[in-house]
């Protein structure tokens, strides 16, 4: 997908074809395998073994038998060894277990974890550390030549999503496969809709919602004394824009890149609003805010209005995540009209797609540049809910905001800025 925006000339129609990055079943060419081989089973480590790390395993070695799990790293190692336990030991993991072969030697620890796994004879990294760390860990991946699945968002900051994208132009150059954590993308139900939305089931398309009401992410409630700030930080990682990019990046992504990919294309503006509502003022609650509403606007003057909303653990709350778009002839879900008996399970799907594309066993799949370009679309929201600005896609390609540290230890203090306040934070 092409980084500027594109001319206002576009109609609707044309707008949903000029999309390059669609879903891996529109995709036709085989890749180049790295260092020209295909092994009998492919080498894979992970980096970043908490939640979502160690499923990422579960699910990749579900959806292929041609793989094994042979590194890993986490700057925690408690976080690593107790998820490598959870691997050996939950019933459930019965049946992948014998592959996840990570010995004493292949698992690193600290922030530099990273850079060692890749060294490692690995063909494909996860990545599946907090967002803030994408961009950098992105980048080292391809610069090493492996393939890559990417877990969303892409970054937490324009500077950050740059720096991604240069390294996703290198990694289609290299025939690198990349797959990200956007797993709708590989949803059959969401393929099948979106082939028939782009052959006119719904007409030209006027306009579009996208939604994530629900709970919080909270994973630490107590500070142990003995964790200096970044260390909180990071065991908190989620309550802090710098590492986590607020909820309307790191979850509301998903919505938001169905909208992107269904309309094929980026928008060119939006307007947002937002806040705090109930998130206390404690370092728990960090400074992300509990609710954003925006107001997209595309290349052609389609218009799609986004809601993301986090409220209390446990309150008795309405629940709503999904997508609609509106037509001349109708409207959809983004997932109703596919073919009765579509679904399967898309977080297993993305990863036998992975393996597949590294093989040339399957249509060749990276999908790097289109879910960056949905991780600015998001972080473009953020910035005018927090600074009341519209804030358009030139000026997000051109910003100098970069929210990450300039140093990184266990021990370190690091401050937290204040809860962004409209007419006080500025973008820039």
């Amino acid at each position: 997908m092409e980084s500027q925006s594109a001319s206002t000339s576009i109609s609707r129609r044309s707008l949903l074809h000029r999309s390059g990055a669609a879903a891996a079943a529109f995709q036709i060419v085989r890749p180049e395998v790295a260092r020209g081989q295909v092994k009998t089973k492919l080498r894979a480590g992970l980096v970043g073994f908490g939640g979502r790390g160690r499923q990422a395993i579960v699910d990749h070695l579900t959806g292929s038998e041609n793989t094994e799990v042979v590194a890993a790293a986490d700057i925690f190692e408690d976080k690593l060894e107790s998820n490598l336990r959870w691997l050996r030991e939950e019933p459930r993991n019965a049946a992948v277990r014998d592959r996840v072969k990570i010995d004493p030697d292949k698992r690193f620890v600290g922030f530099d974890a990273f850079q060692k796994l890749l060294k490692t004879d690995i063909d494909v990294v996860f990545l599946a550390t907090p967002p803030g760390y994408r961009p950098e860990h992105f980048e080292a991946a391809i610069n090493a030549k492996k393939h890559v699945f990417c877990e969303k968002p892409f970054g937490t900051d324009p500077a950050g999503v740059r720096r991604f994208m240069a390294a996703a132009k290198k990694s289609e150059e290299l025939k690198l496969t990349v797959v990200s954590g956007a797993q709708r993308r590989f949803d059959r139900r969401y393929v099948e809709t979106l082939d028939r939305i782009r052959s006119g089931a719904i007409g030209d398309i006027s306009s579009g919602y996208a939604y994530w009401v629900g709970n919080p992410v909270i994973q630490q409630k107590v500070r142990d004394s003995k964790w200096a700030d970044m260390t909180w930080q990071h065991r908190s990682w989620y309550s802090y824009v710098w590492i986590c990019g607020d909820q309307v990046v790191e979850q509301h992504l998903h919505n938001i890149d169905v909208m992107n990919w269904f309309l094929g294309g980026h928008p060119v503006k939006v307007v947002a609003t937002g806040g705090r509502c109930w998130r206390p003022g404690d370092e728990i609650y960090g400074n992300i805010y509990d609710h954003v509403s925006a107001d997209f606007e595309y290349a052609n003057g389609v218009r799609v209005s986004s809601y993301c909303r986090q409220f209390p653990a446990g309150a008795h709350i309405y629940r709503k995540v999904g997508e609609m778009l509106s037509g001349s002839k109708g409207r959809s879900n983004c997932l109703d009209l596919a073919n009765p008996g579509s679904h399967i399970n898309p977080y297993v799907a993305e990863h036998t797609a992975l393996v597949n594309s590294i093989r040339g066993d399957g249509p060749y799949v990276n999908h790097a540049m289109a879910v960056a370009e949905s991780t600015l679309t998001c972080i473009m929201a953020r910035e005018s809910a927090y600074s009341g600005q519209e804030i358009t896609w030139e000026q997000a390609m051109n910003s100098t905001l970069d929210l990450q540290p300039k140093k990184f230890g266990y021990d370190l203090r690091l401050d937290v800025p204040p809860i962004p306040q409209p007419g006080t934070y500025r973008f820039s």
